[in-house]
């Protein structure tokens, strides 16, 4: 098993607000994907996705391999969700009323931003 901690998402009121504070906050910050309803972007090391909350909840994700995803999921029980990026991934609630994504970035665009990382 392979697992790699991955992002932090904030649910925000507002995507383009919440990208440009951190984009003149945090320097050398850079966006990966934008749009209404999703940002993506690193800051300081810390990958940081603003989303609404209708979408999707306040959660920290953890990232591992396509076969593990699959593993996870059955264990869980859970329904694998294939997102624009290309990505897949599910949710499950952590103690606490948090909420944890396991996802998978094989075949999307941020498969190459990860190649050669190590994963324990």
């Amino acid at each position: 098993m392979t697992y790699q901690f991955d992002h932090v998402a904030q649910v925000v009121p507002d995507i383009a607000e919440a990208v440009e504070w951190y984009l003149k906050t945090i320097p050398g910050a850079r966006v990966l994907y934008q749009d209404a309803s999703w940002g993506f972007m690193d800051a300081g090391g810390v990958t940081l996705a603003f989303v609404r909350r209708d979408q999707h909840p306040n959660h920290l994700a953890w990232r591992v391999d396509s076969a593990e995803l699959e593993r996870l999921a059955a264990e869980h029980g859970a329904e694998i969700k294939t997102h624009r990026d290309k990505t897949r991934s599910f949710y499950i609630e952590a103690p606490g009323d948090q909420w944890i994504e396991v996802i998978s970035v094989e075949g999307s665009p941020y498969e190459s931003l990860h190649a050669g990382e190590a994963t324990a």
